[in-house]
């Protein structure tokens, strides 16, 4: 790895503020990593972002409504 002395993730000197941004949950990074593997994806024609998108809607249908089936055959 080369390292550029201007490189702007350097350090902050002494009496500089560390500006890094709020730390993210484990959910938050999940999702941004997913969001950008789908992306890149699309982006190399490897998936339709669409089709997917239009995929996993409909399958987290089918896991909700199972799951309200389940509710209900526990309530019996």
């Amino acid at each position: 790895m080369n390292i550029n002395k201007n490189d702007s993730r350097k350090r902050p000197k002494h009496g500089e503020k560390d500006v890094t941004g709020k730390e993210l949950s484990a959910f938050d990074e999940l999702s941004s990593r997913l969001n950008t593997l789908v992306e890149l994806l699309d982006h190399k024609q490897v998936i339709n972002k669409k089709e997917y998108e239009r995929v996993v809607a409909m399958r987290l249908h089918e896991l909700s409504k199972a799951l309200a089936f389940e509710g209900l055959k526990e309530e019996i």
